[in-house]
Protein backbone atom coordinates (compact mmCIF):
# COMPACT_ATOMS: atom_id res chain seq x y z
CA UNK A 1 0.00 0.00 0.00
CA UNK A 2 1.42 3.47 -0.87
CA UNK A 3 0.54 6.85 0.01
CA UNK A 4 -1.45 8.78 -3.06
CA UNK A 5 1.09 11.84 -3.02
CA UNK A 6 3.21 11.60 -5.58
CA UNK A 7 6.03 13.42 -3.26
CA UNK A 8 6.52 11.41 -0.54
CA UNK A 9 9.98 10.14 -2.16
CA UNK A 10 11.56 14.10 -2.22
CA UNK A 11 9.91 14.33 1.29
CA UNK A 12 11.93 11.73 2.88
CA UNK A 13 15.16 12.94 0.92
CA UNK A 14 14.57 16.55 2.53
CA UNK A 15 14.05 14.39 6.19
CA UNK A 16 17.28 12.31 5.66
CA UNK A 17 19.23 15.40 4.50
CA UNK A 18 18.05 17.00 7.46
CA UNK A 19 18.59 14.92 9.82
CA UNK A 20 22.43 14.49 8.18
CA UNK A 21 22.93 18.03 8.50
CA UNK A 22 21.79 18.31 11.63
CA UNK A 23 23.43 15.37 13.54
CA UNK A 24 26.90 16.40 12.16
CA UNK A 25 28.51 19.43 14.86
CA UNK A 26 30.28 22.56 13.44
CA UNK A 27 33.40 22.88 15.02
CA UNK A 28 35.92 26.06 15.18
CA UNK A 29 38.97 26.44 15.87
CA UNK A 30 40.41 29.63 17.51
CA UNK A 31 44.40 30.45 17.04
CA UNK A 32 45.17 32.61 20.46
CA UNK A 33 48.27 34.78 19.57
CA UNK A 34 51.06 34.33 22.25
CA UNK A 35 52.32 38.00 22.45
CA UNK A 36 51.95 38.62 25.89
CA UNK A 37 53.83 35.99 28.21
CA UNK A 38 51.89 34.60 30.81
CA UNK A 39 51.33 35.31 34.66
CA UNK A 40 51.41 32.41 37.66
CA UNK A 41 49.53 33.34 40.42
CA UNK A 42 51.05 32.35 43.14
CA UNK A 43 48.79 30.80 44.91
CA UNK A 44 47.42 28.80 41.79
CA UNK A 45 51.26 26.99 41.45
CA UNK A 46 50.27 25.09 45.02
CA UNK A 47 46.89 23.97 43.98
CA UNK A 48 47.92 20.86 43.25
CA UNK A 49 50.17 20.11 45.85
CA UNK A 50 47.03 18.89 48.34
CA UNK A 51 48.10 18.41 52.23
CA UNK A 52 48.32 14.08 53.03
CA UNK A 53 45.76 13.51 55.67
CA UNK A 54 47.03 11.60 58.59
CA UNK A 55 45.68 8.24 58.62
CA UNK A 56 45.74 5.69 61.22
CA UNK A 57 47.54 2.76 59.67
CA UNK A 58 47.15 -1.26 60.39
CA UNK A 59 49.87 -0.77 62.98
CA UNK A 60 48.26 1.67 64.98
CA UNK A 61 44.60 -0.20 65.28
CA UNK A 62 42.72 0.73 68.29
CA UNK A 63 42.38 -2.08 70.73
CA UNK A 64 39.31 -3.04 73.22
CA UNK A 65 39.23 -2.65 76.45
CA UNK A 66 36.88 -4.49 79.02
CA UNK A 67 33.36 -3.72 78.72
CA UNK A 68 33.24 -3.00 82.13
CA UNK A 69 36.23 -0.59 82.16
CA UNK A 70 35.17 1.09 78.95
CA UNK A 71 31.63 1.56 80.85
CA UNK A 72 33.41 3.00 83.59
CA UNK A 73 35.28 5.67 82.00
CA UNK A 74 32.21 6.60 79.94
CA UNK A 75 30.41 7.58 82.82
CA UNK A 76 33.71 9.87 84.08
CA UNK A 77 33.62 11.48 81.04
CA UNK A 78 29.75 12.24 81.15
CA UNK A 79 30.70 13.45 84.51
CA UNK A 80 32.60 16.19 83.01
CA UNK A 81 30.31 17.31 80.02
CA UNK A 82 26.69 16.03 79.68
CA UNK A 83 27.07 15.87 75.76
CA UNK A 84 29.67 14.10 73.58
CA UNK A 85 29.73 13.77 69.95
CA UNK A 86 31.03 10.41 68.63
CA UNK A 87 33.86 11.73 67.24
CA UNK A 88 35.15 13.54 70.80
CA UNK A 89 34.87 10.20 72.27
CA UNK A 90 36.60 8.07 69.79
CA UNK A 91 39.18 10.96 70.51
CA UNK A 92 39.25 10.59 74.26
CA UNK A 93 39.19 6.66 74.66
CA UNK A 94 41.08 5.53 71.62
CA UNK A 95 38.91 2.87 71.26
CA UNK A 96 37.19 1.22 67.84
CA UNK A 97 34.48 3.47 66.79
CA UNK A 98 31.86 0.11 66.42
CA UNK A 99 32.58 -0.77 70.05
CA UNK A 100 32.08 3.02 71.34
CA UNK A 101 28.28 2.97 69.77
CA UNK A 102 27.82 -0.68 71.23
CA UNK A 103 28.60 0.95 74.83
CA UNK A 104 26.65 3.99 73.93
CA UNK A 105 23.53 2.12 72.42
CA UNK A 106 23.09 0.70 75.90
CA UNK A 107 24.40 4.00 77.83
CA UNK A 108 23.08 6.71 75.99
CA UNK A 109 20.29 8.28 74.62
CA UNK A 110 21.33 9.98 70.79
CA UNK A 111 20.15 13.50 70.24
CA UNK A 112 18.35 14.05 66.65
CA UNK A 113 16.77 17.55 67.12
CA UNK A 114 17.43 20.68 69.08
CA UNK A 115 20.71 22.67 70.50
CA UNK A 116 22.50 19.04 71.44
CA UNK A 117 21.92 17.69 67.91
CA UNK A 118 24.27 14.78 66.78
CA UNK A 119 25.56 14.40 70.24
CA UNK A 120 24.97 11.63 73.07
CA UNK A 121 23.52 12.10 76.45
CA UNK A 122 23.54 9.38 79.47
CA UNK A 123 20.01 7.95 79.79
CA UNK A 124 17.73 9.58 82.65
CA UNK A 125 18.66 6.09 85.00
CA UNK A 126 22.11 6.47 84.35
CA UNK A 127 22.33 10.25 85.71
CA UNK A 128 20.13 9.06 88.69
CA UNK A 129 23.57 7.23 89.55
CA UNK A 130 26.01 9.69 89.17
CA UNK A 131 23.85 12.06 90.76
CA UNK A 132 23.49 9.94 93.77
CA UNK A 133 26.66 7.94 94.86
CA UNK A 134 24.15 6.10 97.20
Amino acid sequence: VRPQYDGIESYGKLCRERTNKYSIKPRQIQVIGHEKPIMHMPGILHVKEKKKVAVKGSETKRTRRDRGEMEDITFKLFEQQSNWTLKELINRTDQPEQFIKDILKDLCVYNNKGVNQGTYQLKPEYKKSIDDPN
